[in-house]
């Protein structure tokens, strides 16, 4: 009986240090995060960049999408389709390997500021170059289908 509460007691404190390792967020994520959005509300030229050489990007509703330079054509699109600002906010970061797992919500506007969709994702990013880069890139939407 005591081997068995030790181990519990064990489990439950390993658990919650490594809750509380990953329940702080990466501020170079955050930074990452804020300079991608201000490039995207800026004509969201450019995207590929903050995508790694081999990344893969998971759209709603469509195909992967593989590689930095097919991946920013995306973003222009989603621009230039009346998305003119997308705000993300990071939920939680936990370093997973060499790479740093992201979720969190997300919140696309038009020209008016009126949200167009919200949703949350989940990204993995990969250290190329020195630099923080979007490796594996998928969300979804939380609004119901009409």
């Amino acid at each position: 009986m005591k081997t068995y509460s030790l181990s519990l007691l064990l489990m439950v404190t390993l658990c919650q240090l490594s809750h509380a390792q990953s329940s702080k967020i990466d501020p170079a994520i955050l930074s990452a995060n804020k300079t991608f959005m201000q490039a995207f509300s800026q004509g969201a030229t450019d995207m590929g960049k903050f995508y790694a050489s081999d990344a893969q990007l998971f759209p709603p509703n469509g195909e992967m999408i593989s590689g930095s330079t097919a991946i920013g054509p995306f973003w222009k699109g989603a621009f230039n389709m009346g998305i003119k600002n997308a705000t993300l906010e990071t939920t939680q970061t936990e370093k997973a390997g060499d790479c740093i797992i992201e979720t969190g919500a997300y919140t696309l506007t038009g020209t008016d500021g009126k949200p167009m969709d919200n949703g949350k994702y989940l990204v993995v990013w990969k250290n190329e170059g020195g630099n923080w880069k979007l490796y594996r890139d998928i969300w979804n939407s939380s609004v119901a289908a009409k």
